[in-house]
C-alpha cells in the first residue's frame, strides 16, 4: 500500500526510532497569542533549531497554513519561506489577521531529515 503524504511528515507525538532524537532540533517552535481579536494584526514567530546551516545539512523552507473553523475547504496557505543554506537562518516572523478561530500549522523541510510539523490553536474573539 502507498502511504498518504501526511504519513511522511514527522510530529513530536508520533516520532519513533531514529526520529525521536531529532524532535527538539527539527520541530518548528511557534510563538503567538492563544487568543486574538477578529481582523486585528498580530505577530507569529517561528523558529527551528538549534540546527546546522550548511549546504550538506540545513532547513530549506518553512511553510505556514491555517485551518479555519467553519471553512469548507482547508487549509489556507499563509506563507512559504525558502531558505538559502549558510545565509538564511530558519527564523520567520509574520503579521497575520484572522477572522475566525482555527489551527495554525507549520511545516519545515530539512534536506536530511524530512518534513516536520508543529501546530497551535488560535481563538478569535
Amino acid at each position: 500500500m502507498v502511504e498518504k503524504f501526511g504519513d511522511l511528515i514527522y510530529t513530536p507525538e508520533e516520532a519513533s526510532g531514529e526520529a525521536i532524537s531529532k524532535v527538539e532540533t527539527h520541530t518548528p517552535k511557534i510563538e503567538c497569542p492563544d487568543k486574538v481579536r477578529a481582523g486585528e494584526e498580530f505577530t507569529v514567530s517561528i523558529r527551528v533549531g538549534p540546527h546546522p546551516n550548511t549546504v550538506q545539512h540545513s532547513i530549506r523552507y518553512i511553510e505556514v497554513f491555517f485551518k479555519e473553523d467553519g471553512r469548507v475547504f482547508n487549509p489556507i496557505t499563509l506563507a512559504k519561506v525558502e531558505l538559502a543554506p549558510e545565509y538564511a537562518e530558519p527564523i520567520v516572523t509574520l503579521s497575520l489577521k484572522l477572522r475566525r478561530s482555527g489551527v495554525l500549522y507549520v511545516v519545515e523541510y530539512c534536506n536530511l531529515h524530512g518534513l516536520w510539523e508543529a501546530r497551535k490553536a488560535i481563538t478569535v474573539e
